[in-house]
């Protein structure tokens, strides 16, 4: 009898595989500049990665991240009596992935245990988490950054909510929290009564929770990045608390990321100027704040994660920061959430260069495995250098934010390094993963493989926290008002200089396009307008400076030779897979 189906010369399920201990940019990066190499007394940090990379590995772990986006989160405004409640619910898959993030200090391990190389080791983990399930990523990102704006807030403000940032403790649940407790001791009667005949959970009676995340609302539907533009009012009450100065909110914003966050940092109108204002979910005297979601978003990708449009009319609040200095106050947030969606990216090319390597190590063609053919063999070296390119960027911006980071150079390098890797590593991850994605063939297109998924994520961090335009603008605001942060930058990227010929051309390249721009920015004519038509052109080349820069100190010789020829020497091509007949393509794999 013929067989009309048989399955064959399908690849093998990559699952039961150390993320962390077979990503060797990651490993080497964590060993340089990790919190083992700056303090190798304090130890452990490699095991505990270890033990994360096999989690997130784990066949159940990527389980739980196709659950997590393909059944969605889901709004319930109302309950079943037509009370507002403005909850969103979650998949149980979601939930397991925050608590794994939460419990490895992806959020705030960073602020709890500080020290050298205490924020590699948190970016790290968030790498390993992103790689697999980005969406929850969010509140995470958010959380790790809220803490130095929140810093600028009351004492009591700090006092009642910092540790419960820096728990490793998740729980999802809208709650007082701990230091709440004597405010809830005697509940309204009436209040408590009617939620228990509708069971509904009251908040000042539930038990007391000890962890708490943050989310952040900017943007207004009639401004997007310009924030200025905002209509959001605080109005104060007068009331001068242990939180700070109270106001009360009246506006809407047009995304509010992660609305079951416990409090949000907010940006809105007062009489002093735009500000920032501290918003919880839950008052001080335990009832609900007016946080009315109007809706989730229905977005291209990005679906484990909620993000809603919200509505503040009597929204309570406290002052964070001077009034009137709202952007000044949250770009504390915004600079770290920003160098976050550079760890994304890097761990989203990451993913699909581990995918497509699988694939092409186990599938056949024309005779023979994919990867001996030497059309897609240069396409996954090439995959692999650019993901290896943006590793490395990630990790040593990441060191550049610790503590002990070098007040004099790196201070002012991350304030450039950031948007520069923030632009192009961003905007390189949605073609890195359409090109990754090719090498699966058709499965690769298909719900079933995970990089149709990370298709669609990809674009998201070139979006959030600054398009192009808006890094790229802000690259020249630098170089205009900070031009000591061109000079570190460029003393971090000298220390490269005549191991590479194509770098070496690439930098004086770079060094000359900054000089003529910062003379059309000095310009009272028309010279801002001729240097903002030149800001993605003096960005991309700095971020590929940056990164050829990174890729000779720290890679192997084969992977920093052919990304400099590549991206810096011209004999590249304008798609993948356009290599160097000199290129040791075995070399480059062997790290893939």
């Amino acid at each position: 009898m013929a067989t009309t189906h048989e399955v064959r010369n399908q690849v093998p399920e990559r699952a039961g595989i150390d993320e962390f201990a077979t990503n060797a940019p990651l490993v080497e990066a964590v060993a340089k500049w990790g919190s083992e190499a700056g303090s190798p007394a304090r130890g452990g940090a490699s095991d505990r990665l270890t033990e994360l990379g096999r989690l997130v590995g784990s066949e159940p772990f990527q389980r739980d991240a196709e659950l997590a986006n393909t059944r969605p989160p889901v709004l319930r405004s109302h309950d079943r009596w037509g009370r507002r409640i403005d909850e969103v619910d979650y998949d149980e898959s979601y939930h397991r992935i925050m608590a794994a993030a939460v419990g490895a200090g992806a959020h705030t391990s960073a602020w709890a245990e500080p020290g050298p190389g205490a924020n590699v080791d948190r970016a790290a983990a968030f790498f390993l988490l992103a790689q697999v399930e980005p969406g929850h990523a969010c509140p995470i990102s958010m959380t790790h950054a809220a803490v130095p704006t929140l810093r600028l807030g009351a004492s009591g403000l700090i006092g009642d909510w910092m540790p419960r940032l820096l728990s490793r403790d998740y729980d999802p649940s809208l709650a007082v929290s701990a230091d709440q407790e004597f405010l809830a001791d005697t509940p309204d009667p009436d209040t408590s009564a009617t939620a228990s005949r509708q069971g509904i959970p009251d908040p000042r009676t539930a038990p007391a929770k000890r962890s708490a995340l943050i989310g952040m609302a900017m943007t207004e539907k009639q401004g997007g990045s310009d924030v200025r533009a905002n209509t959001t009012r605080a109005e104060p009450t007068g009331a001068d608390t242990p939180w700070g100065r109270e106001v009360v909110l009246t506006g809407h914003k047009w995304f509010c990321s992660a609305p079951m966050s416990d409090a949000f940092l907010v940006l809105a109108q007062t009489d002093g100027g735009l500000s920032c204002a501290f918003v919880p979910r839950i008052r001080p005297d335990g009832s609900r704040n007016a946080f009315a979601i109007q809706r989730l978003k229905d977005k291209l990708g990005n679906r484990s994660n909620a993000s809603s449009e919200v509505e503040f009319d009597g929204t309570v609040g406290y002052l964070v920061g001077d009034e009137g200095r709202g952007v000044a106050t949250i770009v504390q947030m915004v600079t770290r959430t920003r160098l976050d969606c550079v760890i994304g990216s890097a761990a989203g090319m990451r993913q699909a260069v581990a995918e497509a390597a699988w694939h092409v190590r186990h599938r056949r063609a024309f005779g023979s495995l994919l990867v001996d053919q030497p059309a897609m063999r240069a396409v996954a070296a090439d995959l692999a250098l650019e993901s290896e390119a943006a590793t490395w960027t990630a990790m040593r911006l990441a060191a550049a934010y610790d503590d002990d980071a070098d007040a004099s150079t790196d201070a002012a390098f991350r304030r450039l390094a950031t948007a520069v890797a923030k632009y192009h590593v961003c905007k390189r991850g949605a073609g890195h993963a359409a090109e990754a994605l090719e090498c699966l063939g058709g499965n690769g297109y298909t719900e079933a493989w995970p990089l149709a998924r990370r298709y669609r994520e990809q674009p998201l961090l070139a979006i959030w926290e600054g398009s192009g335009n808006v890094i790229a603008l802000d690259v020249l605001r630098v170089l205009g008002r900070e031009p000591e942060a061109f000079e570190a930058f460029f003393e971090v990227v000298r220390r490269a200089g005549g191991a590479d010929a194509a770098f070496d051309v690439g930098l004086a390249h770079a060094e000359s396009l900054a000089r003529e721009t910062a003379r059309d920015l000095a310009d009272p004519g028309a010279g801002a307008s001729v240097a903002a038509l030149r800001a993605r052109e003096l960005t991309e080349r700095l971020a590929l400076v940056l990164q050829g820069a990174l890729l000779i100190e720290h890679a192997p010789a084969a992977v920093a030779d052919a990304f400099c020829a590549t991206r810096l020497g011209g004999e590249g091509g304008a798609q993948y897979g356009v290599l160097p007949r000199r290129a040791d393509l075995t070399a480059i794999l062997a790290r893939a």
